[in-house]
């Protein structure tokens, strides 16, 4: 429990990018809630409402606007604070943006992460950097078991394929400068479908349904059917500080590349999930499926976590149930005005202790 814990991440000096998104803003949270030195650099807050905005003004975080793809101003903003440790969230996260902008894209997700590797290089007070890919990295041949993380990269849609990219572009980095000589011990993530209080993306299942829900209409499926692994935000956050632990202990073993997935009660196709969200909600289901056409999906998608419960201890912690109960709750508590940064934080609580 240590890599969780404030013993560990007090007055240590993080960077984060992509600090304005979802999962960077819950991750923020964390590490300023065990007392971390936070410097956060986004290019912008890429939803309104938004779950950082909400909370910024009550976090001892520095922040910071720019992009990741400038980087002169990312390596000045980077030697200005120096870190000891990157956790690299900035991205372009969205498949159906991607088909609208490849380029946009791929220059984000992979010449970004490029520009982050080079600041890691380039930047001695960085002993360890965690780069966020995603679990649509791989190859997706919809098997009925899950992929490992030595399983081959591919990516059908321009999202998929940049993030697959940018896994191809750390394990160079590693090879060609820092396991050559132990400098810097570098690793890269991938999660399932990520779900939890303050998502308000756009062309994601559970903001838009629970926008349905508050609303009265019916929420659109677009593939009722398709099998995804859901899990809540704080199971790969975990993860990715338990990684940072031992990264920042010099465990070379650990600077490879690791998926992080829910229980098996969290792989359940699109339609239970939306039944789970109106159960939960105490209303009745309203459902209609479009008959559009739209972008190429997958029908099923799921992770071998084997690798991270056998070599890091981490373990999924929330069933779909509690997952699903915790982001009804946060919701609610937003629409009655509540403290979103004090229930964030009691969240957190209560997941550390789910041991």
């Amino acid at each position: 429990m240590i890599a969780l814990s404030e013993s560990f991440w007090k007055d240590r000096r993080v960077f984060v990018t992509g600090h304005t998104g979802f999962k960077g803003a819950w991750l923020t949270i964390w590490l300023e809630q065990m007392g971390a030195i936070v410097k956060g650099y986004s290019v912008d807050v890429p939803t309104n409402p938004s779950l950082f905005e909400i909370v910024h003004q009550k976090l001892d975080v520095q922040h910071c606007i720019g992009d990741i793809i400038d980087l002169t101003h990312l390596q000045a903003e980077v030697e200005l604070f120096q870190p000891e440790i990157i956790f690299h969230l900035a991205a372009q996260p969205l498949v159906s943006e991607s088909y609208k902008d490849p380029v946009k894209t791929f220059n984000t997700n992979v010449m970004g992460t490029v520009n982050i590797l080079e600041v890691i290089r380039m930047t001695d007070s960085i002993k360890a950097g965690v780069i966020i890919t995603t679990d649509k990295c791989y190859h997706n041949q919809e098997w009925l078991w899950g992929y490992r993380e030595s399983d081959r990269l591919g990516g059908y849609d321009p999202y998929s394929n940049s993030k697959a990219c940018a896994e191809l572009v750390v394990d160079s980095y590693n090879n060609s400068f820092f396991k050559t000589n132990n400098s810097k011990y570098v690793a890269t993530a991938r999660a399932g479908n990520v779900i939890g209080g303050g998502d308000w993306a756009l062309n994601r299942l559970v903001p838009d349904c629970l926008n349905a829900i508050e609303n009265g209409d019916p929420i659109v499926l677009r593939s009722p059917k398709s099998v995804r692994p859901w899990q809540h935000v704080l199971e790969p956050l975990a993860g990715y500080l338990e990684l940072g632990y031992e990264l920042l202990n010099e465990s070379e073993i650990h600077a490879s590349a690791w998926n992080f997935g829910p229980k098996n009660d969290g792989v359940v196709n699109v339609e239970n999930i939306v039944k789970k969200l109106y159960k939960f909600y105490e209303k009745e289901s309203l459902l209609e499926v479009s008959d559009e056409k739209h972008f190429h999906e997958t029908n099923l998608l799921l992770l071998d976590t084997n690798k991270a419960e056998k070599l890091m201890n981490w373990k999924p912690r929330w069933s779909i149930d509690t997952t699903l109960m915790k982001i009804v709750q946060w919701h609610m508590a937003y629409l009655n005005n509540e403290n979103i940064l004090d229930l964030c934080q009691q969240q957190i609580i209560e997941f550390i202790g789910e041991d």
